[in-house]
């Protein structure tokens, strides 16, 4: 068994963690219950698509050969823009795909059509922006699971505060945001630990906090056994056999 100046300190040592650590605790905790007791594909919005939306489909389309462009093909997707064909050129221009005109970007009022198509159709639009730039906690943050900027925002009047993002470079309906996906995404950055974009579940504050959650509970536990009356006993019996 340990002594008691031993003992002193390990309590000590178990109290400032418990103290220093307590509230990222309760952070852990809490945004664990939360992701555990929500849909996640209301978080993700699926509530406020249009399920019943029919793909468009298209004939009498020009060849990628013929479009007026001078690049090689890299890459080549067929794009639907408010009802009408295009091509997505390499990922970076647009080409009619009926004339083989370039095109650069879209329209407020493409944007507009597009959005009106993929969310439904109870929901009333506020108002129209463009995004052009970006921070690390904005809820429109460049992944590639989200898109690029610049991007239009189509925003809701309902209570979910909701909106639609809308690439303007290519026309494809990028993601939406709501208040529950910002209070999730609130909780994931505490969660994390990474303040900064929120995404890194790699950064050094966690793995720190992580380590220091691990020395104290091993120090809770050393405390309970040194501490514990059972404990020494069972000790002293042994040293009373030994005599």
């Amino acid at each position: 068994m340990v002594n008691r100046h031993t003992a002193n300190k390990i309590r000590k040592t178990h109290r400032y963690l418990g103290l220093f650590l307590g509230i990222q605790f309760i952070m852990w905790t809490v945004s664990g219950l939360y992701f555990s007791w929500t849909d996640i594909d209301e978080i993700h919005g699926d509530q406020f698509l249009n399920q019943t939306m029919t793909r468009t489909s298209f004939s009498n389309l020009i060849s990628p050969a013929e479009l007026q462009s001078n690049e090689d093909i890299i890459s080549l997707e067929l794009l639907n823009i408010a009802d009408k064909p295009y091509y997505w050129l390499n990922e970076s221009k647009l080409f009619d795909a009926k004339t083989g005109d370039s095109k650069n970007g879209i329209t407020q009022e493409e944007a507009l059509y597009i959005a009106k198509k993929r969310i439904k159709d109870d929901l009333k639009v506020s108002s129209i922006d463009i995004l052009t730039e970006t921070g690390g906690h904005h809820e429109f943050r460049q992944r590639k699971d989200v898109g690029k900027l610049p991007a239009y925002v189509v925003s809701y009047s309902n209570d979910e505060a909701l909106k639609a993002y809308i690439s303007v470079n290519n026309g494809q309906f990028q993601t939406i945001r709501h208040r529950d996906w910002r209070i999730f995404d609130f909780l994931w950055m505490t969660h994390t630990m990474d303040y900064e974009g929120r995404d890194d579940f790699n950064n050094i504050i966690l793995r720190a906090f992580s380590i220091l959650g691990l020395i104290t509970v091993l120090s809770g536990f050393t405390l309970w056994f040194t501490t514990s009356p059972t404990i020494r006993k069972v000790f002293k019996k042994k040293k009373k056999k030994k005599a």
